[in-house]
């Protein structure tokens, strides 16, 4: 049963399911960049494709990685999908969120295409919210704790959670 960390973009899903993955001796999957090695760039993709072709796109790689057992970083707006709303029933989730303060830092520079800047953040945040919280087993803040007391704290939920 894969562990899956869902959240808005820049709450640190990558960086916190590789220390996950790496601690429970599993494989990691980051969804988004499954879809980068396999399609380019998501900025492309949403320019020459359009969003609903890259939420295609994702939804295969979600279904793709969470086939597998290991830790699964998701991008932002796959929990948008009903069929991977239903797929996480199956899983561990694990929601990751940020403080406004703490992630105008992470997102600056990255080529996000529905983020442009913290106006669009907090729309994103504002619409999504609700969906996270009802799809989430355990909830942690990643605005100001240390990374590895955030990864031990995932480890620990999911080893207890273990099939």
């Amino acid at each position: 049963m894969p562990v899956v960390l869902i959240g808005p973009p820049g709450a640190g899903k990558t960086t916190v399911g590789r220390r996950v993955a790496k601690a429970l001796g599993v494989p990691f999957t980051d969804t988004d960049r499954a879809i980068v090695a396999a399609h380019g760039s998501i900025a492309d993709i949403f320019r020459e494709h359009g969003e609903p072709r890259f939420r295609e796109l994702e939804r295969a790689a979600v279904a793709a990685a969470l086939a597998e057992d290991g830790v699964v970083s998701l991008g932002g707006g796959a929990v948008l999908d009903a069929a991977t709303r239903a797929d996480l029933e199956s899983c561990r989730v694990v929601l990751l969120t940020v403080s406004e303060h703490a992630v105008r830092a992470r997102i600056r520079g990255h080529d996000r295409p529905l983020v442009d800047g913290l106006d669009s953040w907090r729309r994103i945040v504002a619409d999504r919210e609700e969906l996270y919280r009802s799809l989430a087993d355990l909830t942690i803040d990643t605005s100001d704790r240390p990374l590895p007391r955030i990864a031990r704290e995932i480890e620990r939920f999911a080893r207890e959670r273990q099939p």
